[in-house]
């Protein structure tokens, strides 16, 4: 079947699904957006409640459907999944997130699927790694948000500590999106000039800035129960840069194939996103120290895929 280049299909209507299909539709041009969620009701609702911003966006038709819908998709969005509670890490979902995934990505296979599969579900990283496992898909149509909002919350720090605009930094976070992720300071450039030029940050600082970054999500569920408008966001991005060609550089859960000595998985890394997916995996400069972390937040994820 002919593939409609502006369709979506999205599996999981929580807090994070519901927000991105959100900002997706204010954000690009979408023909059709499915939903599907194991609470149909709830869908239902969904699907009335988006028509309301259709007269102020574009003509997408949006309704509820079923796996099925995946065979003619342009991109299939996972954000279904057990979401972390209060005090447990992105790791400790592995195994009752694995086995919601797999019902997933099974029937979307074969329902004759064969555009771009965008996971945001987590531990993200491991998450994306499994489903192109178990779709056998080319690994440039498998994508994970991976360190996207992990950046997204640097640069937030990064403007209130140095007092610039948020978009005056480019800097990465990289890694696992989780508690080994770790910033590339030598990096980072402000206003176009390297950090260290406007400001002497101590290890400390860094250290602080990195752990910051780390439990900005944690905070946010303590006190609200759930994280969602960031990653919504950076799920809506992606998407965007596929449907429009974007060839957009994003900091995501890429698939190494030799880049910082990793192979065989998706960790946090820049990736050209385009109409085909993943057009390119940048190996961003890492200093040695840099580099040691990003084969520690490897080893722990080979770890816990050896387990699966």
């Amino acid at each position: 079947m002919k593939i409609n280049q502006r369709k979506v299909l999205l599996v999981g209507d929580g807090a994070v699904g519901s927000s991105f299909a959100f900002s997706l539709l204010q954000n690009c041009q979408v023909d059709e957006l499915v939903i599907t969620d194991l609470k149909k009701d709830h869908v239902n609702g969904d699907v009335a409640d988006l028509e309301d911003i259709i007269p102020f966006e574009s003509n997408t038709k949006i309704s509820a459907g079923e796996y099925s819908d995946a065979q003619d998709a342009a991109i299939v969005v996972i954000t279904a999944g057990v979401p972390r509670k209060p005090g447990e890490s992105r790791l400790d979902l592995v195994q009752k997130n694995y086995q919601i995934l797999k019902s997933i990505v099974e029937p979307i296979v074969a329902s004759g699927f064969q555009g771009c599969f965008v996971v945001s579900s987590n531990p993200v990283d491991i998450l994306t790694t499994l489903t192109q496992k178990l779709s056998g898909f080319p690994k440039n149509k498998v994508i994970g948000t991976g360190t996207s909002l992990d950046t997204a919350r640097l640069k937030v720090a990064l403007a209130q500590k140095l007092n610039v605009a948020v978009n005056d930094i480019n800097s990465y976070v990289l890694g696992e999106h989780g508690d080994s992720s770790f910033v590339n300071f030598e990096e980072t450039t402000v206003l176009g000039r390297p950090l260290a030029e406007l400001i002497t940050l101590a290890e400390t600082d860094k250290e602080e800035l990195e752990q910051q970054v780390r439990s900005k999500g944690g905070y946010i569920i303590q006190n609200k129960g759930a994280t969602f408008y960031g990653v919504a966001r950076c799920l809506a991005q992606i998407c965007q840069a596929i449907l429009d060609n974007q060839n957009l550089v994003v900091p995501i859960s890429a698939p190494l194939n030799g880049e910082y000595g990793l192979y065989d998985m998706y960790l946090g890394s820049p990736a050209i996103i385009n109409n085909e997916g993943i057009a390119q995996v940048i190996a961003t400069p890492l200093s040695q120290d840099e580099l040691k972390k990003m084969k520690i937040s490897a080893t722990q994820l080979a770890a816990i895929l050896e387990q699966i």
